[in-house]
Order: C-alpha cells, then sequence, then structure tokens
C-alpha cells in the first residue's frame, strides 16, 4: 500500500497524476486501463480541489492511498471538502447534441466514472472517500479483440 498527502490546490494535481501512474506500473495495469484510471483519479481530484475547497473558500488536503492484489488497483481519495456525490449528476441528455444544446458540466464526470471498472462515494465524519477500482487482467489472459 502507498500514501501520498498533499494540499487540495492545483498545483497537487501534477503530483496526483504522478502517483496514480506509478501505482499503476507498480499493480501491472495494461496500458489502456492505467490511462482510464489516471483520466478518471483527475478529473475527481480537480473538482475537489476546484469546487470542493476553492469555490467554496475551503482549505485542506487530499489524501491519496493506493492499494492492489491479484485481482484489482484500489485508488482512493480522501478529503475534508464540501461533501458531493459525483454519482448522483444526472448523465449528460445525449452525448450526441449538439454542444450548444447540453448543458454545462458534468461531462467529465460522467466519463470519468464509465472509464473505470467501480466507483464509490462514502462521506462520513466529515471526511469525503472517492474509490476507484480498476481490475487487473490475469496473468496470460489475452487483451480482448
Amino acid at each position: 500500500m502507498k500514501t501520498l498527502e498533499l494540499p487540495g490546490t492545483r498545483d497537487s494535481l501534477d503530483a496526483i497524476l504522478g502517483f496514480v501512474r506509478a501505482a499503476a506500473e507498480a499493480a501491472g495495469l495494461e496500458r489502456a486501463a492505467a490511462y482510464h484510471l489516471e483520466l478518471a483519479v483527475d478529473e475527481i481530484a480537480t473538482n475537489i480541489v476546484v469546487h470542493g475547497y476553492e469555490e467554496a473558500g475551503l482549505q485542506g488536503s487530499l489524501r491519496l492511498t493506493a492499494r492492489w492484489d491479484e485481482g484489482s488497483l484500489t485508488i482512493e481519495i480522501v478529503d475534508a471538502a464540501r461533501p458531493y456525490d459525483p454519482r448522483q449528476r444526472n448523465a449528460p441528455v445525449s452525448l450526441e447534441a449538439a454542444l450548444e444544446e447540453r448543458p454545462i458540466g458534468g461531462l467529465g464526470v460522467f466519463l470519468a466514472l464509465r472509464s473505470v471498472d467501480h466507483f464509490d462515494y462514502v462521506s462520513e465524519g466529515g471526511r469525503n472517500r472517492s474509490i476507484f477500482v480498476m481490475k487487473r487482467r490475469a496473468a496470460g489472459a489475452s487483451a480482448a479483440p
């Protein structure tokens, strides 16, 4: 298990991405799975920093934990920002609709949550936990066609 704690600021986002990349490599995630995990964690971490801390006038940190076993890699972000469950956001009405016909916001979260194998969110005791899980391909398994 690896842990990283950083200030909840935009300046921390590159280090968060580096942490996720290193964990994905250590866990042996395939390149595509690692990329999807990086995008998802980056989107949610950015939203925590911008909306949960900055726009709310709050300061705090983000603590990331990475752990893996034979079946999966789990990345967890713990923060003390304003609570927000990204799963509660309505899915875009239509991805085919023209940009001017779509409401602003939410597409990044929608795509992020769809790009990981499992996402969970828990808010309790003044802490928010965003949990991302990516399955690890079994040794010797071939990629899907």
